[in-house]
C-alpha cells in the first residue's frame, strides 16, 4: 500500500513539473511563425500569407511585444470585408512578424510599398511610426481614391509590422465588402520599391491612354465650344455643347487622374458636376431636336434642373457634416434619398424624344438623341445599381463597368463605348448645325440687304424745293434698317405733304412695314387733299396686319402761303419756334379699324420754323440711363437747329432709336428756298 501511495506521489510530482514544458509547447505551436524572407537584395519580395488581424483600438497594439497569438488570422489580399467582417467601418489592426535576411552588398535599408487601403491608416515597424495616409479620427481626412502608397522602414532586419486602418462610415454607393487592404504589400530596397511603383504608374497611364486622349477632345470642343458662343451669343447650343465637355472633364479631373482630392472634396464638387453634366445635356437636345419653342418642355427643363441642382448641392454638401458621430444614420438615409432625387431627374432625355418624332430631323441629330440617351440611361442604372448595394448585393453597376474587350491594354466597357459615341455626335451635329445656321445668317443677311434696297429707295435722296421755305431733314436708323419714315410730296396746287411716322419695333420687320406704309400713302395722297383723310386710309390699311405693333404718324399740309392743316395718330406734337403745339388726341394707325382723325390749323409767319420729329430724338438714352426728355428737347429747340444739328446732339447723347427730325422754315419774300437731307448709305448688313 504504501508503495502504492509513492509511485502515485511520484507521477504526481512529474506531472507538475511537466506543466509549464506543455503550456511551453502549446504557445509555441499557437503563436504566429514570422514571415522569413531570405537573400532579399535589390528584388521584391510579397509580404503574403496570413496576417494577425483586430477589430477595434488600441495605440498599444503597435509595440512588438503584444501578443497576438489569439488574434484572427487574415488575408492581405483581399479587403476584411471579403472575410467575414462585411459592413465594418472603424478601426482595425494588421500585424505581421517578418524576418528579412540580405545578400551582402545590398542596400542597408528597406522599404515597403502599399496598394490602396480603405480608408486611412498608419503604419508601425517595432513601434515606430514610419509613415501614414490621410488621417485617423477624431479628426479624420481621407482621401476618395486611396492611392497606393510607399514607407521606408529604415535598417532593421527583423521586427513586427503593424497597420492602424480606419474606413469611413459607408455612402449610399459604397458595398459592405470593402475595407482595409486590397492587395498584399511588398518588400524590399528603396530603389526596387520605386522601380515597382514606378511600374504600377506607367502601366496605370498605358491601359487609360484611350480615355485621355476622349478627355483632352473634350476639353478642346469645351474651350472652342465657349469661344465660338463668346462670338456667336445667339447660337445657344455651343454654349451647352461647351458646358456639357466641361463637366465631362471635371468628372474625369475628379475621379480619373489619382489627383490627391479629399474625400470631402471630390464628392462635394462631383455632385454639382454631375448636375451640370445632365443639365447642360437637355438643353443641348432641346436645341438639336428643334424643341426649344416648346415651352412646356422648356418649363420643365429650368423645374428638374432646379429640383437636380438643389438635390445635389445639398448631397455634395453633406461632407460638411461629422460622419463619424451617433447621426451617421440620419446623414447616410438623407444621402441616398437625395440621390434618388437628381437620379429620378436624368431620365429627362427619355421623355424628349417622342416630342420630337414628330419633326423632319436629319440623321445627325437623331444619332445625338440615341447616343445621348442611351449614355444617360447607362449611368442612371449605374448609378441606381449602386445604391444601397451592401444590402441588395447587385452585381449590375459592376456588369456595366466591367470591359468588354481590350484595345493594346486600354479596356472599353458599355460606359466607354457610349461616351465615344456621343461624342462623335455631338461633334457631327454641331458641325451640321452650324452648316444649317450659316446657311440661315446668310438668307438673313440676304433678306437685310433687299430690305436696305427697298429702304433706300423709299428714301428720298434729295428734297424737292418748297418755294418760300427751307426744308431740313435727318433721318439716323439705330439698326442696319430702321422703322422711322418720311415724305415730302409736292401737290399739283402748289402745297406739299409732309410726312413722319414711326413704326414699333425695329430691323427688318419694321423696314417691310414701312414698304407699306410709303407705298399706301403716295396712294392716298392722289386721292385725297386733307391729312385726316389720308390718315384714316392709311389706318384701315394696315388694321390687321401690324400683330401686336402700330404706327405713329403726323400728316402736315403746307400751302404756299405759309397757312398749316396738321393730323396727327398718336404722334409727337411738332414744335413751332420753340413752343410745343397743341394737337387733338388720336390713337396710333393699326389699333382700331374705324379710327377718326381730328385736324388743327396753323400759320406759318415769315421766319417762323416748324420741327417734325420721332420720339427717338426724345428717348435717346445716355450710358449712365438717363433720357435724354422734353426739358433737354425744349432746350435744344430754342436753338432752332436745323435736321442734322438736331439728330447730332441725340446721337452723341446716346441713340436708341431710330431718329428722324424733319424742319420747314417760312422765308422772306424773295429769298432763295433751299434743301437739305441727312440719310444713311446703303451698306451690306453685318456678319
Amino acid at each position: 500500500m504504501l508503495i502504492i501511495m509513492h509511485n502515485r506521489l511520484r507521477r504526481m510530482l512529474l506531472l507538475l513539473l511537466a506543466l509549464p514544458l506543455l503550456f511551453a509547447a502549446v504557445n509555441a505551436q499557437t503563436a504566429p511563425a514570422p514571415l522569413v524572407i531570405k537573400a532579399l537584395g535589390d528584388a521584391t519580395a510579397k509580404l503574403d500569407g496570413t496576417w494577425q488581424f483586430h477589430l477595434g483600438d488600441n495605440p498599444g497594439w503597435a509595440a512588438p511585444a503584444v501578443d497576438d497569438s489569439a488574434w484572427e488570422g487574415i488575408s492581405a489580399a483581399r479587403p476584411w470585408g471579403e472575410q467575414g467582417h462585411e459592413g465594418y467601418t472603424g478601426i482595425a489592426w494588421y500585424r505581421r512578424h517578418i524576418d528579412f535576411t540580405t545578400v551582402p552588398g545590398a542596400a542597408p535599408d528597406l522599404a515597403i510599398f502599399f496598394p490602396a487601403v480603405a480608408d486611412a491608416y498608419e503604419v508601425y515597424w517595432n513601434g515606430y511610426l514610419v509613415g501614414t495616409d490621410g488621417r485617423l479620427p477624431p479628426d479624420p481626412f481621407w482621401f476618395y481614391l486611396p492611392p497606393p502608397h510607399t514607407f521606408g522602414l529604415g535598417q532593421e532586419r527583423k521586427g513586427v509590422l503593424a497597420i492602424r486602418v480606419w474606413k469611413a462610415p459607408y455612402q449610399s454607393f459604397d458595398p459592405g465588402t470593402i475595407g482595409g487592404f486590397s492587395g498584399v504589400p511588398l518588400a524590399g530596397s528603396p530603389a526596387a520599391i520605386a522601380a515597382h511603383k514606378a511600374s504600377l504608374d506607367y502601366n496605370w497611364l498605358k491601359v487609360r491612354q484611350y480615355n485621355f486622349v476622349l478627355n483632352v477632345l473634350y476639353a478642346l470642343v469645351a474651350v472652342l465650344g465657349f469661344l465660338a458662343w463668346v462670338r456667336k451669343r445667339d447660337y445657344p447650343v455651343l454654349l451647352w455643347v461647351s458646358l456639357y465637355a466641361l463637366a465631362h472633364v471635371l468628372v474625369v479631373i475628379l475621379t480619373g487622374l489619382r489627383v490627391p482630392f479629399s474625400n470631402n472634396v471630390a464628392i462635394g464638387w462631383l455632385q454639382p458636376v454631375l448636375t451640370l453634366q445632365d443639365i447642360s445635356l437637355w438643353f443641348l437636345l432641346l436645341y438639336l431636336l428643334q424643341l426649344d419653342r416648346n415651352t412646356r418642355l422648356r418649363r420643365w427643363a429650368i423645374v428638374l434642373a432646379i429640383i437636380s441642382t438643389a438635390a445635389t448641392c445639398l448631397d455634395g454638401g453633406l461632407v460638411l457634416f461629422d460622419w463619424t458621430g451617433s447621426h451617421v444614420h440620419a446623414l447616410q438615409i438623407l444621402d441616398a434619398v437625395l440621390t434618388g432625387v437628381f437620379t429620378m431627374t436624368e431620365v429627362f432625355p427619355l421623355v424628349l424624344i417622342p416630342f420630337a418624332f414628330g419633326k423632319r430631323l436629319d440623321p445627325a441629330r437623331w444619332f445625338v438623341a440615341i447616343c445621348a440617351s442611351l449614355t444617360e440611361m447607362i449611368v442612371v442604372a449605374r448609378i441606381a445599381a449602386t445604391q444601397g448595394q451592401r444590402f441588395t448585393h447587385w452585381t449590375l453597376a459592376d456588369k456595366i463597368s466591367a470591359p468588354l474587350f481590350r484595345i493594346n491594354g486600354n479596356s472599353f466597357s458599355l460606359v466607354t463605348i457610349t461616351a465615344t459615341l456621343l461624342f462623335v455626335a455631338i461633334i457631327y451635329a454641331i458641325y451640321r448645325y452650324s452648316v444649317e445656321e450659316g446657311e440661315r445668317q446668310a438668307a438673313i443677311e440676304q433678306e437685310f440687304k433687299s430690305a436696305q434696297e427697298l429702304q433706300r429707295v423709299l428714301i428720298p435722296e434729295t428734297l424737292p424745293s418748297i418755294s418760300g421755305f427751307t426744308v431740313t431733314s435727318a433721318y439716323v436708323p439705330a439698326q442696319e434698317v430702321g422703322g422711322d419714315f418720311f415724305q415730302v410730296i409736292p401737290r399739283a396746287d402748289g402745297s406739299a405733304l409732309f410726312v413722319v411716322g414711326d413704326v414699333s419695333g425695329k430691323g427688318l420687320k419694321a423696314a417691310m412695314t414701312v414698304s407699306l406704309i410709303v407705298g399706301a400713302l403716295r396712294t392716298f395722297a392722289e386721292i385725297y387733299s386733307e391729312p385726316g383723310d389720308i390718315l384714316s386710309g392709311l389706318n384701315r390699311r394696315l388694321s390687321g396686319r401690324l400683330g401686336n405693333g402700330f404706327v405713329t404718324c403726323i400728316i402736315l399740309r403746307l400751302n404756299s402761303d405759309g397757312s398749316c392743316v396738321l393730323a396727327t395718330a398718336g404722334h409727337p406734337a411738332p414744335f413751332l419756334n420753340d413752343f410745343e403745339l397743341s394737337l387733338p388726341d388720336a390713337l396710333p394707325l393699326g389699333l382700331v379699324r374705324e379710327g377718326g382723325y381730328e385736324q388743327a390749323n396753323v400759320q406759318l409767319e415769315i421766319g417762323d420754323r416748324l420741327t417734325l420729329y420721332t420720339d427717338g430724338l426724345l428717348e435717346a438714352r445716355s450710358a449712365t440711363g438717363d433720357i435724354y426728355s422734353f426739358d433737354r428737347l425744349r432746350d435744344l429747340i430754342a436753338t432752332r437747329p436745323d435736321a442734322r444739328t438736331a439728330s447730332d446732339a441725340a446721337v452723341a447723347f446716346g441713340q436708341d432709336d431710330d431718329i428722324t427730325v424733319l424742319t420747314i422754315t417760312r422765308l422772306e419774300i424773295g429769298a432763295e428756298s433751299t434743301t437739305s437731307l441727312v440719310a444713311p448709305k446703303l451698306h451690306s448688313a453685318p456678319a
